[in-house]
């Protein structure tokens, strides 16, 4: 007869348990790696506990990026992981994935045919726009020195662009002319780059979505009025289009607006894959319409790992397996489903609109038609709503909503805004769920009013 040997229940139920392990009943080492390991499940769970304080990425109506992708795209990036972006030579199939997302793109946004165009993913749009404004500081200053030009003062111009612009100008020596918002303006309007252009001005940035308001700047107006300004002053300047998020929206929803490689002057392109190309957060793309407006001495012939690359980046290391989900989603969305998650958005965003316009104290800047999808407004009376639309930041935060409040850009820096996006992911409940919070929120605001001291330090939103 066999013997068995009896073991204490509550020892054993306490090894497995979680939270009744060693590990669970310390604070957690946050300076100072600790001495020896712990069981793989404890700190996974540990860490899963913790990263519960993090805000609800399904709440979070700040963000352009991509916070719901399919099981296919979760399998394939864990697929992945091992995958190195830059080593071409022993993932050349990663590669070659990649050359096809380029080429897809470049027929996307109306590259010549012939195959002329160029480009490449980066780590985001910012990346992609600093590698696409590098590239016009080269060829201006290329230029300027084959008639013997000085080349030491370019700048460039834009309208109300996002940081990575300015970060841009600052890291590359080149002076950033933000153009100041008219009255009752959105954004860049064309009339207004004759005062800014000059001799050095290396090229101006189009914005296929602005940050702060969602509409897109008219980029065939602006190629016009360059062209009148060429013929008048001799100065060609060319465009880069920055469609962090409309370049991959407008193509699906408004082929009627002209802003791509139809327009010759428009000479280079950046978008996320990340944000309404709905890829998991890591990917950026940049093209070229063809690719000699690439200049030879940005692109590194790199030997590494056994053999030689061509390289335009900012860094060189990175994962795969965000391209490879980009690429995914172009096979199985195609045109049409794209067009048709973009076009379940915009009519969600159209369906808010409705509803804050109805809400009573809201003046809509952008009802989330014609451009992104999303909804910008201020309040119709600042002075007399009894509160602020940063009270009403912090009143939906407290049901998890994240909101942003912010003021517009130079010259309409007295007006406060919110913007709410809607993207892949973004239910017509979720929303629906938001209007009442935001109804509720505005009636408890109303019933005590607070008003806010001149000078008071007020939390916004950082881009």
């Amino acid at each position: 007869m066999p013997l068995h040997e009896m073991k204490d229940a509550h020892a054993a139920d306490a090894e497995t348990d979680v939270f009744a392990s060693a590990l669970s009943g310390q604070v957690l080492p946050k300076r100072r790696m600790p001495d020896d390991h712990s069981p793989t499940e404890v700190v996974y769970e540990l860490l899963r506990n913790e990263l519960l304080l993090d805000g609800n990425a399904a709440q979070n109506l700040a963000t352009f990026c991509t916070t719901w992708s399919d099981d296919g795209v979760h399998r394939l990036m864990n697929q992945c992981l091992d995958k190195n972006m830059i080593d071409k030579d022993e993932y050349p199939q990663t590669a070659e994935i990649e050359a096809r997302c380029v080429s897809i793109l470049a027929d996307l946004w109306n590259a010549p045919a012939g195959g002329a165009a160029t480009g490449c993913s980066t780590t985001g749009s910012s990346e992609a726009a600093m590698l696409g404004g590098l590239a016009l500081k080269w060829r201006w200053r290329t230029r300027r020195q084959a008639v013997g030009l000085p080349v030491d003062r370019p700048n460039l111009v834009c309208g109300p662009v996002q940081v990575c612009w300015e970060k841009f100008a600052r890291y590359f020596d080149v002076e950033l002319r933000q153009i100041p918002l008219e009255p009752g303006a959105t954004g860049l309007r064309p009339h207004q780059l004759a005062a800014y252009v000059d001799e050095n001005t290396i090229g101006v940035v189009a914005i296929l979505g602005v940050t702060y308001t969602c509409v897109y700047e008219p980029v065939a107006e602006i190629a016009a009025e360059l062209d009148r300004i060429q013929a008048e002053r001799g100065w060609d300047v060319p465009i880069h289009v920055d469609g962090a998020s409309g370049g991959f929206v407008a193509p699906f929803l408004h082929p009627e607006v002209v802003w791509d490689f139809t327009l010759p002057r428009v000479a280079s392109v950046n978008a996320s894959g990340h944000k309404y190309g709905l890829a998991p957060l890591g990917v950026g793309w940049i093209v070229w319409r063809t690719a000699d407006l690439l200049p030879d001495e940005l692109v590194f012939d790199v030997d590494y790992l056994g053999g030689d690359m061509p390289t335009f980046a900012l860094n060189f290391s990175r994962p795969g397996g965000e391209v490879i989900a980009q690429y995914y989603l172009f096979l199985r969305l195609g045109r049409g489903g794209y067009r048709r998650v973009h076009q379940a958005c915009a009519d969600t965003a159209r369906y808010l609109a409705r509803e804050i316009e109805a809400l009573g104290p809201f003046t809509l800047l952008y009802d989330g038609q014609g451009a992104l999808p999303a909804v910008s407004y201020t309040l119709s009376d600042p002075e007399g709503a009894g509160f602020t639309l940063y009270d009403l930041s912090d009143r939906l935060r407290a049901r998890g909503w994240q909101v942003p409040s912010y003021p517009l850009p130079a010259d309409r820096g007295d007006t406060v805004i919110q913007r709410v996006l809607i993207r892949h992911g973004v239910t017509r409940d979720q929303i629906a769920m938001l209007v009442a919070d935001l109804e509720r929120s505005v009636e408890v605001l109303k019933a005590a009013p607070r008003p806010v001291p001149a000078g008071e330090a007020r939390s916004g939103f950082h881009h």
